[in-house]
């Protein structure tokens, strides 16, 4: 049995499903091949940033989503863990619309896209199918060999799309150099009852802890907790009561909130892994999202840049489709133009890795005194912010912004919004 298309993405995730979906409003013919059974299910939280929401509404989506898993969120407060504050973010600066973080539950998002996908393209969308390998005619890649219900079949192509995670088998199967680092901590993620009613979201650092807690929709907070990594076992053999006492030790203030985790099954594992590969193309194939670059989710960026990059590969496809020429040098402009920003973000989810969760008591004295810096510096403040956001590519701090940020120079600047801000309409 086989198939034949324009351009055949394997993974149905963030990047996958939405480069599926674009290239369907191009008129170009794709087809989604995604190894899970359905849709995801499952306790997932996520925070839509404002590069997430402008790709989003560029694809018609913004407005479907269901606004009862929707939750606004402006301010997002630092504390020390014990409850002493560092520094506070204002999203309102941001150029309106998008000057809102949107915390989402259950897959929220990724179930309006998908919807819309197999709208859009019947048929186009294939779960329980894996990817078994490439067909090649000399070095370019003309398709895949899958796997569904047993029967292998093959799938001809223009273009082959690796949409599928940090250990991406079509990444492994072009034979790319790669360099794959497997942090040795993971997060324990969890949905509660925002028993306290918070409204902003909280950050908590300190000797090798991070705790975050997001309010949520239907009056439910999503937190999510540094571990070790593969330690999600024993935090459960040590009792829900342990891990609600060592929350009430970093934050204090929200005990009630702490008191509503009942119950295992409120709670997952996220694991962090970090993915550089050394080229993104090849004739016939290219990856995206984390098969090219996974990153820390301390960038808070990780599915967004998964989404940026699946609009930014449609536009480029849509020439290689003009051209008839799916060669990696058609392919390089994808990669030219997104690379930047990627590294910016991995780099900048590393520092933060290195500074925000350190037991080096000198480490740590250097980080709360860049937050409390940055609580007073505006214009270095919104360098942060809008390199969160996903509205830069290149990195928040140069070595003098650095040093301001440190306190070992002034900044006379520091009551002003950056030029980048007020050009883009800022408030001021």
């Amino acid at each position: 049995m086989s198939e034949q298309t324009d351009v055949l993405v394997v993974g149905a995730g963030g990047g996958g499903a939405v480069l599926g979906l674009a290239l369907a409003k191009r008129g170009i013919k794709s087809l989604v091949l995604e190894q899970a059974p359905g849709p995801p299910t499952g306790l997932r939280g996520e925070i839509l940033q404002p590069n997430g929401q402008q790709v989003l509404d560029g694809l018609g989506l913004f407005s479907q989503l269901p606004t009862d898993v929707i939750k606004p969120v402006r301010y997002f407060h630092f504390y020390r863990a014990g409850g002493e504050r560092l520094c506070t973010v204002d999203y309102s600066v941001l150029p309106p619309p998008y000057n809102r973080a949107l915390v989402m539950l259950s897959n929220a998002v990724h179930h309006v896209i998908l919807h819309a996908l197999e709208a859009r393209c019947p048929g186009g969308l294939r779960y329980g199918t894996r990817f078994k390998g490439l067909l090649r005619e000399g070095k370019r890649v003309v398709g895949v060999v899958a796997e569904r219900d047993g029967t292998s079949f093959t799938v001809s192509a223009k273009l082959v799309v690796g949409a599928d995670g940090a250990f991406s088998k079509v990444r492994a199967a072009l034979e790319i150099p790669t360099k794959l680092h497997c942090y040795s901590q993971g997060y324990l993620i969890a949905i509660l009852e925002n028993a306290e009613g918070i409204e902003d979201a909280r950050y908590l650092v300190g000797r090798r802890t991070i705790l975050g807690l997001f309010p949520a929709s239907g009056g439910k907070a999503y937190l999510f907790y540094m571990i070790p990594a593969g330690s999600m076992e024993q935090v459960k053999a040590s009792g829900i009561e342990a891990l609600q006492a060592e929350w009430r030790r970093i934050d204090p203030a929200l005990h009630k909130t702490f008191q509503s985790l009942v119950d295992w099954g409120q709670t997952a594992y996220m694991p962090t892994a970090r993915v550089r590969a050394g080229t993104w193309v090849a004739d016939g194939a290219v990856l995206i999202g984390d098969a090219a670059h996974a990153m820390n989710p301390h960038a808070s960026q990780g599915r967004m840049q998964a989404m940026v990059d699946a609009v930014t590969l449609a536009d480029v496809v849509a020439t290689c489709l003009e051209r008839g020429d799916y060669s990696a040098s058609a392919l390089a402009p994808f990669e030219r133009l997104r690379r930047p920003q990627v590294t910016m973000l991995q780099q900048m989810a590393d520092e933060q890795v290195l500074f925000w969760n350190t037991g080096n008591p000198l480490l740590a004295y250097l980080r709360n005194r860049v937050f409390k810096t940055l609580d007073r510096n505006r214009r270095l403040r919104y360098r942060v912010l809008a390199a969160t956001a996903g509205l830069r590519s290149k990195p928040a701090f140069g070595l003098l912004d650095r040093l301001m940020a440190a306190g070992l120079l002034p900044d006379p600047q520091a009551t002003q919004l950056p030029p980048e801000a007020t050009a883009s309409g800022a408030e001021v």
